[in-house]
Formats: C-alpha cells, structure tokens, sequence
C-alpha cells in the first residue's frame, strides 16, 4: 500500500516566495572536516553532494562568523572575504541535487578552548564558566566587541549572499555565544546586554535585526533567514521556556523567517518541568501566527514520524533529519519510490566511505554522538527490527509519542 504522506508537499514561504520541494530539511551536522583556515573541503562537497537530491533544503554546519568564534578544529569559517568561492562551491553543491542552502552562522563563546583560538582566551557574555565538567573561564566582552561581533555576524551574511546561499540561519541554540547572552547562567552583566531577562535578549535580536537590514541592502533574489533556538536549559538559573517563547515572539516581528526548534525528541515535553505533559511544539503553536514555518529537530527517523509531526504541528511545520540521513542519504527518494523497506536506520562501520563520512564524523558517530545511532555491529541490534533499538536510546527527558496514533493512512489515486 502506497502511503500519501503530507510531508512531501512543496511548501512555499509566503514571506520571501521561496518554494520547498517538501518537508523535510537536512539538519545541521559538524562534519569537522574543513581545512586549517575554515575553507571549504572536498571532503564537504562530497558528503552534501550525495544527500542533495532528497530534502528540501540543507543547512550546513555552523560556519564561524570571526576568528573568536571558532568551536572546533575544522570548522567552517565566514570570517573572510576569502572564504567566498569556497563558500559558493558549497553552495552550488546543495543546490545541485534542487535543495535550498542555507548557510548556519555562530560565535561558539565559552564553548571553544584556548588551544582552538591559537592561543586566545575564549569570550562570552560574563566571566562565568560552563557549570558541567571542566571547561576554561572566559574573559566578558567589552562593549565595543559585541558590537564588533554583531557586524560580524552581518558581514558572514554579505558573504552568504554574495556565495548564493538561498539563507543564513543564526545559531542561537546549543550553548553557543548567541544563547550565552540570553541565559541567565552565563549573563551576568550588569549593563545595557544584561541584568533583567529583556536586556538578555538584546545581543541576539541586535544581531538579528543587523542581519535582516543587510539581506535587504544586499540580496538580489528571495534570502531567508532563520533562527535556531534551545527552548530550555538543564542548568539553574538559565533559560526557561516561558522565556523562549517571549524571545520567539520577538523574533518573529524581525523579518524572521522560520524558527528552528533544537530539541532532545521532536515529541518533548518540558524537561525543566516534569509535571507538564502538553508538548513543546504546542506551547511554540499556541503563540506563533498560524502555521508559522516552524523547523523541529530532535531523533526523527521514520516517515510515521515525520508525517505524526506535520499532523501535530501544521502545514508550516517541517522536520529536520540530521543522524537519519548520514545512514541513509536517499531517505526522501525511498519514501517517495514506496521503497520504505529499503530504508536502512542503522550504519554499518563498513559504509563509512560509501556514505562519504569525513573521518573527523566518523569518529564522533562513534564515540560522542553515539546516542540515537544504531551500529549493525551492536549486540543489542536487531537486523529484523531496527527500529526498536531506539527503545535503549532514546532521551529519558524526551517522552515521545507514538506516531502511528496520530497519522491517518492514505492510500494515493
């Protein structure tokens, strides 16, 4: 039985007249693999190039906005002006295979070492260490360099246009600069970015405005722009979801044109909260305009899933596949050939090279992101049921539901 799954509808964003092919986006992945200076690799290429034929569009790793702002070795920059044909290479490899490339830009903050920065102490809002492990102190950014840093995230965005990037998204989820000024955790200031939960929320919609008036000097075609947001934060104080939402709220009156909802599961509830049992995505629902484009990342694998979260959240709602489509780069393909049985959710250590993961990927899938990525090797994997290997790793604070009460079956013409 052929299934008529909604999500691979196109959907156009009325606000710039871009159209997706469906709904299904490529999440962001930290591949690692750019060279020394942030260019672009071939290794990239290759790994975009094969998963560019299914979603509808990419979202590239996140690429540095100024050399504070590096978190890992072997990331991405936007820093330079000399990173432009690297960066155009990029994108004309995503949109080989008809997806859109949105360019993810950040700042990492305190979360970067000293090494990393050849040598420079790691910033961030306050002088406040990371509260979980043992991470370096940072130093407080001086008035004239969050400034600094906001022009920055607006110059990475001239690059993007200049590139031919369809969008830039700004990465202010995952603990990074833009989230540390937000939380109350690592904002301790006491000045005009800090000290009351509206001065937090300052940095981000500076830049977020910035942005917006460079995409409207700048870009010649429809440009996106997106936001990625972390809805709460495990430690306390930090961000609580009333908080995002306020923030949101905001966001979407800045010429924002999608929210992207970084999550434990697609599915959650509050986890700063256990008693509350209506789903995140709702509490986003009930106070964004109707069907708001609203991307949701969080261990989406199946198709029942992906079609659960379009029934919960709306036309404007669109999944975002991150793990899934290093298994399995034509996931989009196989659901829409009625191949579904093909659909492998488990990675053979054998594959690596087939599915063109950059060794530096390769050995975070297994080791750091080792949850929610079945291994074929594994004793506890079942070949015949793959999928209920996600019972043993699925987030205790991720309650999810079970999609296939939710879809409803329908068999096409």
């Amino acid at each position: 039985m052929q299934i008529n799954y909604d999500f691979l509808d196109k959907y156009t964003f009325k606000s710039k007249d871009i159209t997706l092919a469906n709904h299904v986006i490529m999440a962001p992945t930290t591949l690692k693999a750019s060279l020394s200076d942030g260019s672009v690799s071939d290794n990239e290429l290759n790994y975009y190039r094969l998963r560019a034929q299914g979603p509808a569009m990419i979202i590239t790793e996140a690429a540095y906005v100024n050399d504070l702002g590096r978190g890992w070795e072997g990331g991405i920059s936007a820093a330079d002006d000399d990173k432009i044909p690297g960066l155009r290479r990029l994108a004309r490899t995503i949109q080989s295979g008809g997806a859109k490339a949105i360019l993810q830009i950040f700042a990492a903050g305190r979360q970067t070492t000293t090494t990393i920065l050849r040598g420079q102490q790691p910033v961030s809002a306050s002088s406040q260490a990371y509260p979980h492990g043992d991470h370096e102190m940072p130093r407080a950014l001086t008035h004239s360099e969050i400034s600094q840093t906001i022009s920055d995230f607006a110059q990475a965005t001239k690059r993007a246009i200049l590139a031919g990037f369809d969008g830039v998204e700004l990465h202010g989820a995952n603990l990074y600069l833009m989230q540390q000024f937000f939380s109350s955790d690592s904002n301790r200031r006491d000045d005009i970015w800090g000290g009351t939960a509206e001065k937090r929320q300052r940095f981000g919609l500076a830049i977020t405005a910035k942005v917006a008036q460079t995409i409207e000097k700048y870009a010649d075609k429809p440009f996106l722009l997106g936001y990625r947001q972390s809805p709460e934060e495990p430690m306390t104080p930090g961000i609580t979801l009333d908080q995002s939402l306020t923030f949101a709220e905001k966001l979407t009156a800045l010429s924002v044109d999608y929210l992207h909802l970084s999550l434990n599961n697609a599915f959650q509830t509050p986890f700063r909260d256990k008693t509350d049992t209506k789903k995140v995505i709702d509490y986003y629902r009930a106070i964004l305009p109707p069907d708001y484009p609203l991307i949701i990342a969080g261990l989406l694998k199946k198709p029942e899933q992906v079609e659960a979260l379009l029934d919960v959240g709306g036309e404007g709602t669109f999944a975002a596949l991150g793990r899934e489509l290093i298994v399995e780069p034509n996931w989009v393909a196989k659901v829409k050939n009625n191949d579904e049985t093909a659909i492998r959710y488990a990675l053979s250590p054998s594959d690596f090279e087939l599915l063109a993961v950059p060794k530096t990927l390769e050995n975070w899938l297994l080791t750091r992101f080792r949850n929610g990525l079945p291994i074929t090797t594994d004793s506890e994997f079942n070949p015949k049921q793959p999928w209920q290997y996600y019972k043993h790793v699925m987030i205790k604070a991720a309650k999810p539901i079970d999609p296939t009460q939710l879809m409803t079956l329908k068999k096409r013409p």
